[in-house]
């Protein structure tokens, strides 16, 4: 079930494409989308099942509660099921009338639909839809790159003391000394700024570029594995307008990536039943390269679903409706 939802923004971002107008709502019957929203639930329940658990019991994980600290959607907000725009669904009016960004649809006599109010939405959001849409435009633009091997983990630690690590719950697999000589040894060629920001103060001038939040729609590339992340946290933004489904791929693959960025870290992970990338290694460089490769290309397909589903919004909403029509006369 969850994958038809995520069919939905395409087929109408390439209606618009074609037709240039924006049309009523495509509807969808009660039983039809009840059944996409529980399947919905339940795979958004299985995705954060063991977080869940370990904070009902007060236990903490290092590699898997990044996803819920360093982002900031909750298990709750990630099993909320949306269609995306241009979307209503019938008899949902009075249920989802205290969503955010929602609003009932008549339906004659019968229970009101619901549907996401792009008016409203696009009056709040206009700024970050466009920042998000340009951002993954010129990601997508951009050839990835696959030579940073991960070191912007190690940066992080580079000339650190124990008491001042970030994960300190954790040991450096091959020791402080050995770690800062693989930073030494390496060249360091980070793109994003939300890691580089995070470098020690020793590191920070060890980096080839100088990343900083105004310069990030320039550098960002889809090899970066934290950028790979992000698109989690850019639909997430999004609301409503991305279908529920775009939303939980994104962050399966981000789940996915920090398992990745944490193997190849300088940290000893063995403990959570993980297996190291030495990336000081030619073989780990080997491997490491591979799995961004992947990441890559998955990062890119949830990129362009996303931006299908910004296509869908603007042409849907009431102004551009107007637009479309003055064009077309």
């Amino acid at each position: 079930m969850s994958g038809v939802g995520s069919t939905l923004a395409p087929a109408r971002a390439d209606r618009h494409a074609r037709a240039g107008t924006a049309s009523d709502p495509t509807r969808l019957p009660e039983h039809e989308w009840r059944a996409l929203e529980r399947a919905h639930a339940e795979r958004a329940d299985a995705l954060t099942a063991a977080h869940r658990e370990r904070k009902s019991r007060g236990e903490r994980h290092p590699i898997e509660d990044f996803l819920f600290t360093y982002y900031t959607t909750t298990p709750g907000q990630l099993r909320r099921w949306h269609p995306g725009a241009g979307v209503a669904l019938a008899g949902a009016g009075e249920e989802r009338a205290s969503w955010r960004h929602y609003r009932p649809e008549p339906a004659g006599d019968a229970v009101a639909d619901a549907a996401v109010d792009l008016e409203e939405y696009f009056a709040k959001r206009s700024g970050t839809v466009d920042y998000v849409e340009s951002l993954l435009e010129r990601t997508l633009d951009r050839p990835p790159r696959f030579g940073c091997f991960g070191l912007h983990e190690w940066a992080m630690v580079y000339r650190m003391s124990p008491e001042h690590l970030r994960h300190r719950g954790l040991e450096l697999r091959v020791g402080h000394e050995a770690t800062d000589a693989v930073v030494d040894a390496h060249p360091i060629v980070c793109t994003h700024f939300d890691a580089y920001r995070f470098f020690t103060d020793a590191a920070l001038p060890l980096n080839e570029l100088t990343p900083t939040r105004e310069s990030q729609r320039d550098l960002e590339q889809s090899g970066c594995l934290h950028a790979g992340m992000d698109v989690y946290k850019w639909a997430a933004k999004l609301g409503p307008i991305v279908p529920g489904a775009v939303l939980l791929d994104a962050f399966v693959l981000a789940s996915e990536i920090r398992e990745v960025d944490m193997r190849a870290s300088p940290y000893e992970v063995s403990g959570f039943g993980l297996a190291a990338i030495p990336i000081e290694t030619p073989e780990g460089k080997r491997e490491y390269a591979d799995l961004q490769r992947g990441f890559a290309a998955r990062g890119d397909a949830l990129r362009r679903q996303v931006l299908a589903a910004i296509s869908v919004a603007r042409a849907e909403r009431p102004a551009e409706a107007e637009a479309c029509a003055g064009r077309s006369d």
